[in-house]
């Protein structure tokens, strides 16, 4: 069992899943780079993503993005498509997990904290990736999460998740 962190709240836990994916961009609409491992800084979010990086007088609302595998996976089969989940352009993929929907809950990863801030809206850009895939994406968060870092370290694919509530 991992040990208490600090930033994690005293509150109800929601279960746990695992680090299905990690993916990064380095610059704006530049192809997903997929990685095993990352890690995750307060100041710079994953590292070489160019969001993640806390613009000066900025939140850092959107240091790190997550959607689970079954949103992604259902959104597939709505339209008949095969396509890799790093093409929603997010940073993380989770599974095993339902992603909480309220801005302030605690995503926990090894020692990475994460706090969800907003929901991931999907950008007209999904369209480029497959006709419908904005619409797909938009019901009840399925496009994923958005977050900020609270407490860094390392990940790599396969490390435990889990949902801390304040």
């Amino acid at each position: 069992m991992l040990s208490p962190s600090p930033l994690i709240a005293t509150g109800t836990g929601l279960g746990t899943g695992v680090l299905a994916g990690i993916a990064r961009h380095a610059y704006p609409k530049a192809p997903m780079e997929l990685l095993a491992a990352a890690e995750v800084t307060v100041e710079g979010g994953l590292h070489g993503d160019y969001r993640g990086a806390v613009k000066p007088g900025g939140r850092g609302r959107r240091q790190v993005t997550l959607m689970e595998r079954r949103d992604w996976d259902a959104a597939m089969a709505e339209l008949g498509h095969a396509i890799g989940w790093q093409e929603r352009r997010v940073n993380l993929l989770v599974d095993g997990i339902d992603l909480p929907q309220r801005p302030g809950a605690l995503i926990v990863i090894g020692t990475v904290v994460l706090e969800v801030t907003v929901e991931c809206d999907p950008c007209s850009r999904m369209e480029l990736v497959a006709p419908g895939l904005k619409a797909a994406l938009l019901p009840d968060w399925r496009g994923g999460a958005c977050t900020r870092v609270r407490q860094g370290g390392n990940i790599a694919v396969g490390d435990a998740i889990r949902i801390e509530m304040p």
